[in-house]
């Protein structure tokens, strides 16, 4: 049995996939959504995780508080998943991401090490090393896969919310960084695939991986290519002035959070994934198909 806990946009797909190859799912989340034919279950960390991992091979670990709560429902979520893992003797998959980095002026890989400069990035950081630890105590397996902003159905960044929409539209779209800095971009669907590759692969366990990822975009290029996809005008990108994200944080909690991670759209932000797909033999899903799924849903909830 595979236990996947979450059901947003990388979750859900972990889910289908490995249905799709003929394996048990049980799902847990807060609500007990999530895709048809896998074992649907409601389940709050705060409570426990190791009831409903009984026989399971591996746990992927595809939830997230909300953006504003990281410091304060992250850490028991995570240490859920460890005590979990150690229960069921699962291996631990957890979707990570970039921010335990930091500012670096070099394309990011794995063997970086970890020095955040934000309050979320310290709170990913800390996340990695107790599972770390963990697993060289021998108390548990695990592995963590990190991919830069998602593209694709269920996608959040800065880009989906405040440029896509506007684009598809036919008005300005405004990033809060330069929008003409390079930025790496990964497809849900290959963050799902290297979620699975690696829980399938035990001498993948005990490090990090990045989700083989394509060659940089700015936002204006990939602003630029949603345009001729969704057949709208031109695409037109501005900066968004600082003292503009950090008004609309007065009353919107996302946006406040926003302002500590500005640094990854001031200055290029490149992932190097070279070591999974030379490992897993997976190649990055091209970024106009990522495009083409988010047009499409968004035209479906319009």
């Amino acid at each position: 049995m595979h236990v996947v806990v979450g059901a947003g946009a990388v979750g859900s797909v972990v889910a289908r996939l490995l249905l799709a190859r003929g394996e048990r799912v049980r799902v847990l989340t807060r609500s007990g959504a999530g895709p048809d034919a896998a074992e649907l279950v409601a389940a709050d960390a705060k409570g426990g995780l190791t009831q409903y991992v009984d026989g399971a091979t591996a746990i992927y670990s595809c939830a997230g508080p909300a953006y504003n709560k990281w410091t304060t429902e992250w850490p028991p979520l995570g240490a859920a998943l460890i005590a979990a893992a150690e229960a069921s003797g699962a291996v631990l998959v957890t979707t990570g991401n970039l921010y335990g980095y930091g500012p670096v002026d070099v394309p990011m890989t794995e063997d970086l090490p970890l020095r955040p400069s934000t309050v979320k990035g310290r709170v990913r950081a800390q996340l990695w090393n107790e599972a770390l630890t963990a697993h060289e105590a021998g108390r548990i397996r695990t592995a963590e896969v990190r991919g830069s902003d998602y593209l694709g159905a269920g996608a959040v960044s800065p880009f989906s919310v405040t440029v896509l929409p506007k684009v598809v539209a036919g008005k300005r779209g405004m990033l809060p960084g330069d929008p003409d800095a390079p930025h790496s971009w990964t497809y849900v669907g290959d963050v799902a695939r290297t979620l699975i590759a690696v829980a399938d692969d035990e001498n993948a366990w005990g490090r990090a991986w990045h989700v083989p990822t394509p060659e940089p975009l700015s936002v204006r290029q990939l602003a630029a290519r949603a345009a001729v996809l969704a057949g709208a005008p031109p695409a037109r990108v501005a900066a968004m002035p600082a003292a503009v994200l950090r008004l609309a944080g007065l009353v919107d909690p996302a946006a406040r959070e926003m302002v500590e991670m500005q640094y990854q759209w001031q200055r290029p932000f490149v992932v190097d994934s070279t070591a999974a797909t030379v490992a897993f033999g997976i190649e990055a899903a091209p970024t106009d198909d990522a495009l083409r799924e988010m047009i499409r849903k968004g035209s479906n909830e319009s």
